[in-house]
């Protein structure tokens, strides 16, 4: 049982969504998210968008071109980007962290016009220690960690991805603490923040490494922060949650499904997708904030959607 007395399978089965589209805005340092192209999108004085696990390379049932996908994602992103101004990649760029995934990934990313941040997934670290992730996306800077910020929002990227442990759970290390706390010393409580990494930060399904070891150290460095949006992929289906000003949420990602927890022997893609369903289980995440609302609401969007 949960906190509630939700029992955990009721839980997980509350936080799985259909569909992967949604526009964040920030205003007041409340966040709230609104379908990609409605009014409420239209209202907003700042949004980004999120997108995720593109894996480039990947060349295997359900998706032998997942280059196809993203450009499609791409496509949509700017059809209804609203008044966007950056975009945010949370991992997976790459399936082999070859140099011309990412090249190929950056050309059609950089196709949005949209300022774009990158931080890196597991399958992004695979050679040279993800020396040409870093060197390729270099606003990651040299370790995958940073911040910045932009209309009033702190964002912080955070690498948790490098030294993984058994099991796949991802971690954070002591060093990118220190440097976290470090950041948000001083920072106003009242000023939003937005949090990025690859795996999620709340732990989801541990046998299967779907959350960080660490993470509740880092949560804790947060908690005196009025509104945090914690945003994540790795697991390509979409999962929300609210913990006290805390509100979490993972993307789908633009190339393949994964199963829902425990519904499989282990993760990986789900190969048996029937014939005209891919797109239906793909997407991209978008994030404003209207003022005067304060109640967080998540509508997904997928790469089969017609929009007004």
């Amino acid at each position: 049982m949960d906190m509630t007395g939700t029992s955990r399978r009721h839980t997980l089965e509350c936080m799985i969504w259909a569909g992967a589209g949604i526009l964040w805005t920030m205003k007041g340092g409340v966040p709230r998210s609104a379908l990609i192209g409605s009014a409420d999108a239209a209202e907003a004085s700042f949004s980004f968008v999120q997108i995720s696990d593109s894996h480039l390379g990947f060349a295997k049932p359900p998706n032998p071109d997942p280059a196809e996908t993203l450009q499609e994602a791409i496509a949509l992103i700017g059809r209804h980007r609203g008044n966007a101004g950056l975009l945010i990649h949370t991992g997976d760029v790459s399936h082999l962290s070859r140099a011309s995934q990412f090249d190929d990934a950056a050309q059609i990313i950089g196709t949005t016009g949209l300022e774009t941040h990158y931080v890196p997934g597991e399958h992004d670290v695979l050679a040279d220690d993800g020396r040409g992730f870093f060197e390729r996306f270099d606003k990651a800077g040299p370790r995958g960690w940073y911040s910045f910020d932009t209309a009033g929002i702190h964002f912080i990227g955070l690498n948790n991805v490098q030294d993984m442990h058994a099991g796949g759970m991802g971690n954070l290390g002591t060093e990118q603490l220190a440097w976290l706390r470090g950041d948000l010393a001083g920072r106003s409580a009242s000023q939003p923040i937005v949090v990025f990494a690859h795996i999620p930060l709340w732990t989801i399904y541990p046998q299967w490494g779907w959350g960080t070891d660490d993470s509740a150290q880092a949560l804790s460095l947060l908690g005196r922060f009025g509104s945090v949006t914690v945003l994540n992929g790795h697991i390509h289906q979409v999962m929300q949650k609210v913990e006290g000003n805390i509100a979490f949420h993972t993307a789908r990602s633009t190339a393949f499904p994964q199963p829902a927890p425990g519904t499989a022997p282990a993760p990986g893609p789900i190969r048996d997708v029937p014939p005209g369903k891919l797109r239906s289980l793909l997407g991209v995440t978008a994030v404003s904030h209207v003022e005067g609302r304060s109640a967080l609401a998540l509508v997904d969007t997928t790469l089969d959607a017609r929009i007004g």
